[in-house]
Order: structure tokens, then sequence, then C-alpha cells
């Protein structure tokens, strides 16, 4: 018979038992710092003598409120400008201040600049953009996006901002008309300013073993890849790009290495992808469970959003 000390070890042992369903899930979520071999045996121990857990079976379990590994949230191309509708960023600030994760990564081209468009210069669309005008209009969706987490105290996310090609119009603006230097900054859009902290266009930052980027390359040329499987080959490590505005996934059969082509994040459609080339995923993609390179992904549509917050 177990004497007061023990009988109290391993009913606290049945119970963390019932709360996570074994010794591995309470170690990973923290609950307990005893050696996970020690623990194993006492609920072992504790189920054989017939102990019973001292909560109702129908009470909430822990684990459904506690966070098993680490949460990113992924925020694809949002490709902002005069004129299309931002609401959608205002629902995904409000679902990450619910859920509120660990680090928001968003994947560049947040500002569209199609003033600086190279491709539609001198075509009758291009009449009437102005530089000023899609400084402010990307603005205005940041401060959608971010004010509703960033005011709730005591809640302070990793912020990352891959710099995406849309916002390197700057930059090539300014290179190649050095006239207008100190007129047309890269500091025009004040993404620091926000919180991010900004990564230069096409370098890739590592966190928790995953790597992002606006886009990964391949080939001599370096084109950005042509698709996950192809992504996955070329890093060896589990990767998230944006840029193209299909959705893509692999995964590796032996490391379980994930790489993913995160799809687009707006709501308006694009008139040079035709009726057929607009019809993509629009999301924001949650990276659950965050641990050595690996994740369970999950897609949260921009008509969820909505629904749940619009």
């Amino acid at each position: 018979m177990a004497n007061n000390t023990d009988a109290k070890l391993l009913q606290e042992a049945i119970d963390l038992y019932e709360l996570y369903g074994g010794a591995k899930l309470i170690r990973k979520a923290g609950a307990s710092d005893i050696p996970y071999t020690t623990l194993h045996n006492r609920i072992k121990t504790a189920r054989l003598l017939g102990y019973k857990p001292s909560i109702k079976k129908d009470a909430p379990r822990i684990y459904e409120k506690k966070r098993l590994g680490k949460m990113f949230i992924v925020i694809p191309d949002t490709q902002v400008k005069t004129g299309v509708c931002t609401d959608h960023l205002e629902w995904i600030g409000n679902y990450i201040s619910e859920k509120k994760p660990d680090a928001v990564i968003h994947i560049g081209d947040h500002w569209d600049m199609p003033s600086l468009s190279s491709y539609d210069k001198g075509k009758l669309a291009f009449e009437g953009r102005r530089y000023v005008n899609d400084v402010k209009a990307g603005r205005a969706g940041m401060e959608r996006l971010v004010k509703p987490f960033q005011s709730i105290p005591g809640y302070n996310p990793r912020m990352v901002f891959t710099m995406g090609n849309h916002e390197m119009r700057v930059s090539r603006f300014a290179d190649n008309c050095p006239e207008m230097s100190g007129h047309v900054d890269l500091d025009d859009l004040g993404i620091k300013e926000y919180g991010w902290e900004v990564i230069p266009f096409l370098q890739p930052i590592e966190i928790d073993q995953i790597e992002f980027c606006h886009y990964f390359t391949s080939g001599v040329l370096g084109r950005p890849v042509s698709s996950a499987a192809v992504m996955l080959r070329e890093r060896q490590k589990s990767c998230i790009m944006g840029h193209v505005q299909t959705f893509d996934m692999a995964v590796h059969k032996k490391t379980q290495n994930i790489a993913m082509m995160v799809g687009t994040c707006y709501l308006h459609d694009e008139d040079y992808l035709g009726p057929q080339g607009n019809n993509v995923r629009r999301q924001i993609v949650v990276l659950h469970e965050v641990e050595d390179g690996k994740f369970d992904p999950m897609l949260v549509s921009l008509k969820f959003l909505e629904k749940a917050y619009g």
C-alpha cells in the first residue's frame, strides 16, 4: 500500500495523464519538470493500482487552452493599393489578437506600388497613378493590420517582414533616377515604424529551423522556384515563400520537412491575371506546434475570417 507521499505523487501523475494524454505530452507542454521516465512509471503504477482522475472527464482539458510548441502566423502577399478593399487586414489583426501567436511573418509585397510598375508604364491604365497615394494606401492598410494586436497589454510577438519585389520597386526607381534622391525612398513606407523586423529582399531568415523568404530562387539566373517540391529540394529544410498567387505544398517523405507557397492575401482581383488566374486561395497560414523545423500547417481562408471577424 502506498504511503501518503507516494499516493499524492501517483494522484498528481494520473491527473496530468488525464489532462495531457501521456508523459511525453506532459513534458512537451511544460506542465511538469519530472523526468520523462519517472513520470511514465508513476502513470503506469497509478493505473495498475486503480487510481482515478480527480477531475471530471467532461471538464475542459488544459491542453485545449495551453499551446503545445510555438505558433506562427504567416501573411501572404497583401498587395495594397488605392481603390481596393482592406477590411481583411483588420480581420487578420483581430485573429492574431485572439490566437496570440509567438511570431507573425509577413512574406512581403504589402505595398503594390502600381505607380512604379515598369510593366504598365506608357499604357492607358498608368494614367493617374501617384507614388504618394501608393505609399499612403499601404500605410493605411498596415495600420489596420497591426492596430488590433499591438493594443493588447503585455503581448509582444516577434514581427518579421521579408521585403518583396513590389517594395523593391521603390529602390529600383531611386537607383534609376538619382535626381529623385531624398524624394523616393524605402523609408517612406515606414515598415520599421510599425514594429516589423525588416529582412532584405531575397535574404532568407531562419526561425526555429524554418526558412522564410519572399521567394526562393533556382538556377543560375536566380528565378523563383517553380514549385514547392523544387523549393524543398533546393533548400533541404522546411521553408515558406510567397510571390506566386497559387498555393502549393510539398512534404519530404523521410525528413517530414515541409515547403509551402502560401498563396495570396487580398480580396480584389488583378486584371492581368484574368478570370482563371484570379481563382486562387486567399488566406493566411497558421503553423502549429513549431519545433525543430517541423510544424502542423492550417489554412485559414479570408472567407472564414470575414465570417468570424467581419
